[in-house]
């Protein structure tokens, strides 16, 4: 997935998040307000502090010390109020958004075809999802809420600092521009270089998730100690990236308190001769102080929560190249119905594919199919000779450039994805096991089917004999991928998840391929009771296994170069003919059986 420039954007990315936060539109009045009275409170309290100062020290006078204090007390006790509901809210808010955001990209991700992951990495998609979420968590559930709040405070302080003294105030002022400028220039660059960072972190989990996913590899060819180095420089170069960041932000706020806590100094030593000479008290530079300290503050908090917000935005840029990529194969403006029930009648007609990574190459080049009802037709032919593509298309996983493909007459690029899919069970020469247990795996192909349904699709794809044998049964923690089972197990899940699904249009690709010969003969015969009055289309790489078609269509470099029953493509296909004696030797070609 290529990146886009993170120029143009800036913090305008952050824009993704309102959308989010509308829906909690109460919450978040909730958190303003108590942000507002929390700032109000600060604001008071300077004024307290005068009070203090000039009645109770200055005059002597207890009674004014006393009241002062109090009054003082009670602002304290309601600004920890608001400031603990603006805390919890700015926080549930941050959680709540970015857990809606990971819902919608993973949404999104899961919509996109697989031309989307031919040039996307997995490791990053789940570092955008994962670790770029979180920094939006904080810009929303902090970063923000911090900004806000010392950009009211600063404002209120300088407003107060006028109402104090005007000459001092303009001194405040002169500081401003020259807190600003490098606030700009450091800000363009932290982005620019969180950017980069995140990209680099995102690399790392890319290389961890091929690394661990392909372990075993890994390890028979001791290639060990070349992964842990090729992962260590990608760790020197997301470090570098990272310590430059560091070095830019450490300068902007080291910059800012220098400028900021300089200016303090000089007009304390200017108010100090003011009070001196009677032309200010000292209650009065005690508030001028105090609100010159909250806006140094303010300025200095709002330089560091910029190169969170810097980071933030970096993230939603990341985040929105997901959310912005169109989905390649959509569903139609006006979608059609399938007939019911769906019989199950497929027709190729003159289809031309070519992969997107591979624009020069044709998958299928003009490919003609009829598959009637019920009908078993094996597609044959050497590697790369677009048997899979001829899967890949009925799914709809890809669109063809050219020709059309129908079931049951209708177009498929007419039809809602999820009915066009809804007909079709797919059993994969590589098993897909998912990190859960037997039972929800089985039922991966039904999700509303019982136990009893489950029990009986695991019975007739003859898996119920291991499955008594695991610690839990059915509800054994099968590891990822499946790593507690044999392949040739969890090939006979997989027949068993197709068999509870129970749909029309049946796509083997070469199901049995991963067993030995008698596990092989049971599923063959769970196959045989399953494919009864259903279409069925398999990919036979193993010749042996086309006894079961009714048909066989022989395809290369994605054409259609012979089609008949086994004998009769011996005598007229010499592709075909080819293919059996060298799997077979010649003369030793199985007899077509039917279907056996």
């Amino acid at each position: 997935m290529t990146a886009a420039p993170a120029g143009p954007r800036g913090l305008r990315s952050l824009g993704i998040l309102w959308r989010f936060v509308q829906p909690y539109r109460g919450r978040l009045v909730v958190a303003i307000a108590a942000l507002l009275v929390a700032a109000g409170c600060f604001l008071v309290i300077g004024q307290a502090l005068k009070q203090v100062v000039d009645a109770g020290f200055t005059r002597g006078d207890p009674h004014a010390l006393d009241t002062g204090l109090a009054a003082m007390a009670g602002v304290i006790v309601l600004m920890s109020v608001a400031v603990y509901v603006r805390f919890y809210s700015v926080s549930w808010l941050g959680e709540r958004v970015v857990s809606d955001l990971r819902r919608e990209v993973f949404g999104k991700l899961l919509r996109q075809s697989p031309a989307f992951f031919e040039d996307a990495r997995t490791g990053e998609l789940i570092s955008r999802l994962t670790t770029d979420t979180t920094l939006l968590e904080q810009v929303v559930g902090t970063s923000v809420s911090m900004a806000v709040r010392n950009a009211l405070l600063g404002a209120g302080s300088l407003v107060m600092l006028a109402l104090t003294s005007g000459k001092l105030t303009g001194l405040v002022l002169l500081v401003v521009p020259l807190v600003v400028g490098p606030i700009v220039l450091f800000g363009r660059r932290v982005r620019r270089l969180s950017r980069q960072s995140q990209d680099r972190v995102a690399d790392l989990g890319a290389y961890v998730d091929e690394a661990l996913h392909e372990i075993r590899t890994v390890q028979a060819y001791t290639h060990e100690k070349e992964d842990v180095r090729a992962f260590s420089e990608r760790i020197e170069h997301a470090f570098a990236t990272a310590r430059a960041r560091i070095r830019v932000r450490a300068l902007l706020v080291a910059a800012v308190i220098l400028l900021v806590f300089s200016a303090v100094g000089v007009i304390l030593w200017i108010g100090g001769h003011d009070v001196m000479a009677g032309r200010l008290s000292a209650g009065e530079l005690s508030a001028f102080v105090f609100y010159a300290g909250m806006v140094a503050s303010a300025v200095g908090a709002i330089s560091e929560v910029i190169g969170d917000l810097q980071r933030g935005a970096g993230a939603a840029e990341r985040i929105l190249e997901i959310l912005e990529t169109p989905v390649a194969v959509r569903a139609a403006a006006q979608p059609q119905s399938l007939p019911k029930p769906v019989r199950g009648e497929v027709h190729f007609e003159r289809v031309s594919f070519s992969y997107p990574s591979r624009p020069d190459g044709r998958a299928l080049d003009g490919l003609t199919l009829s598959v009637s009802p019920g009908e078993r037709v094996a597609l044959v032919g050497p590697s790369g000779a677009g048997k899979s593509t001829v899967f890949q298309l009925l799914l709809r996983f890809y669109d063809p450039a050219g020709g059309s493909i129908r079931i049951d007459g209708v177009d498929i690029a007419k039809l809602p994805l999820e009915a066009l899919r809804g007909c079709l069970a797919l059993v994969p020469q590589d098993a897909a096991i998912f990190a859960t247990s037997v039972r929800e795996n089985v039922r991966y192909g039904r999700p509303d089917a019982s136990d009893e349904e489950v029990a009986r699709a695991c019975e007739a794809a003859f898996a119920t004999e291991f499955i008594e044998r695991l610690p839990q049964g059915y509800d054994t923690y099968l590891g990822e991928r499946g790593i507690r089972l044999s392949g040739g197990q969890r090939q006979r899940l997989s027949i068993a998840r197709a068999i509870l699904a129970d749909r029309p249009v049946l796509l083997l690709d070469e199901a049995t391929s991963a067993l030995d010969a008698e596990s092989e003969q049971m599923v063959q015969q769970a196959l045989e009771r399953l494919m009864e009055h259903r279409t069925v289309l398999v990919i036979a790489h193993r010749l042996a296994t086309v006894r079961h078609a009714d048909r066989i269509a022989v395809i290369d470099q994605g054409r259609l170069v012979g089609l008949g029953t086994h004998d009769a493509l011996l005598q007229t296909s010499e592709l075909y003919a080819r293919l059996a004696a060298l799997q077979f030797g010649a003369g030793d070609a199985p007899a077509a059986g039917g279907r056996g």
